[in-house]
């Protein structure tokens, strides 16, 4: 199982165990409710059947306290161990308990007279194996007209037996564990499509990376060219600054913009005339002008596409100096972007330390003579810090690389930076 997969087991199973942790008791509660339900509406339609058998529904006329006596008499002793009767008026007419009522009716919450108007019912447990429901049932004439007006109140009290909370309790534990058990099991039936789903869209992404890259690639070798250049100076330098990068802490995201950036940092030179770009003398200062529109117009490129946005700060301001005295507007310090001012320590180091047509490679001594002297002023004292620490060992890893050698460093790089 790779990192991704143990990853995902255990955020799928974290979120299972929380979701059955929640479920279960909610389902216990629910069904523990249910059944109180049950238990109250049984109880109360045999009440209900009794009052009327007993002609104790309309509680107003003579008869009415020995008529009250007689249901809660028979009501009693069935489905409920007390039974009580009140008139309109809320007056208690008739009470009737059995030995187990008799026991309980000292625990009851005292009440006023009765004034409610719908049936409700309260679950009561006075101890730990004493459990007690209690019915309110308003009384009136129509059963089928809650409007209609009370014509008295029954009251009852059921206490449950023990063979009838453990079918309750045992009923609500199965059904909890029911849930609990289909929300892991849900789980694990989630964790393959997850994992499947996931492995395709990353391994979409890849594809649209490394074709992103192949065509950063493809850019950068193409404008190298132009500037008769071999192309390693683009892998190096995305290769250096990469690594002062990893010194200063970027994050993934700025690491990623860095080495774009690096990598495309001249992109701009597309544009600039062969008559210019290849001129091997020096350049007068119109042609100079013309050659300095490259970071213009690499801004340009860069921005109009999306996957290349990361790149701008080094295209726009890889030309600036520490002091202000850069181009092409002139920044200095902390207004030049840190991907820019890590990219002018790397640029300068490699075209110091390389063999180009026109000279020789500076050994290690000299060009990091050059580089401290210009500390403060072109360079980042900070940036250089950071590149002091790790100088010696890439001029010695980059001396004598070829291309292609370069090539595997800088995308060892990209591997790491761009999660591939």
């Amino acid at each position: 199982m790779d990192p991704f997969q143990k990853r995902t087991a255990l955020r799928i199973g974290v979120v299972s165990f929380l979701l059955a942790s929640l479920a279960s008791p909610i389902a216990w509660i629910v069904t523990r409710e249910a059944a109180e339900e049950s238990v109250v509406a049984l109880a109360s339609e045999e009440s209900g059947r009794l009052l009327h058998r007993f002609d104790s529904i309309d509680l107003s006329g003579p008869n009415a306290p020995q008529h009250a006596k007689e249901a809660a008499f028979a009501i009693a002793g069935g489905l409920f161990d007390i039974a009580e009767i009140y008139d309109a008026n809320g007056n208690k007419l008739a009470e009737s308990l059995t030995a187990e009522g008799d026991a309980v009716e000292s625990l009851l919450p005292q009440h006023g007279a009765p004034r409610y108007t719908a049936a409700s019912y309260e679950s009561l447990k006075p101890s730990a194996d004493l459990w007690l429901l209690r019915v309110f049932i308003p009384l009136r004439n129509s059963a089928t007209d809650p409007k209609a007006a009370i014509t008295g109140y029954f009251e009852g009290v059921r206490v449950i037996p023990a063979w009838q909370q453990e079918q309750i309790f045992s009923n609500s534990l199965a059904m909890a564990l029911m849930v609990g058990l289909a929300s892991l099991l849900c789980g694990a039936a989630l964790y393959p499509v997850v994992v499947h789903l996931s492995a395709d869209n990353a391994r979409k992404a890849r594809e649209v990376l490394e074709s992103h890259i192949a065509m950063m690639e493809a850019m950068g070798r193409a404008i190298a060219k132009r500037d008769s250049d071999t192309g390693a100076h683009n892998y190096r330098v995305a290769w250096i600054a990469s690594r002062i990068g990893e010194q200063l802490n970027l994050k993934s995201d700025a690491m990623q913009a860095l080495i774009v950036g690096s990598f495309l940092h001249d992109v701009g030179k597309i544009g600039i005339p062969d008559a210019i770009l290849l001129k091997p003398g020096r350049l007068d200062d119109a042609e100079m002008t013309i050659m300095r529109t490259h970071v213009a117009q690499g801004e340009n490129i860069v921005g109009g596409i999306d996957w290349l946005e990361g790149a701008h700060a080094v295209v726009a301001a890889h030309h600036e100096k520490w002091n202000g005295d850069g181009y092409p507007r002139g920044l200095g310090a902390q207004a030049i972007p840190l991907a820019a001012r890590i990219f002018a320590v790397a640029d300068v180091f490699d075209a110091l330390c390389s063999k180009r047509p026109y000279k020789e490679p500076m050994d290690f001594d000299a060009a990091m003579a050059i580089l401290e002297k210009e500390t403060g002023s072109h360079f980042d004292p900070d940036v250089m810090v950071a590149f002091q620490s790790i100088a010696r060992k890439t001029f010695d890893r980059l001396s004598n690389t070829s291309e292609d050698e370069a090539r595997m460093l800088m995308e060892e790089r990209v591997r790491v930076h761009f999660g591939m």
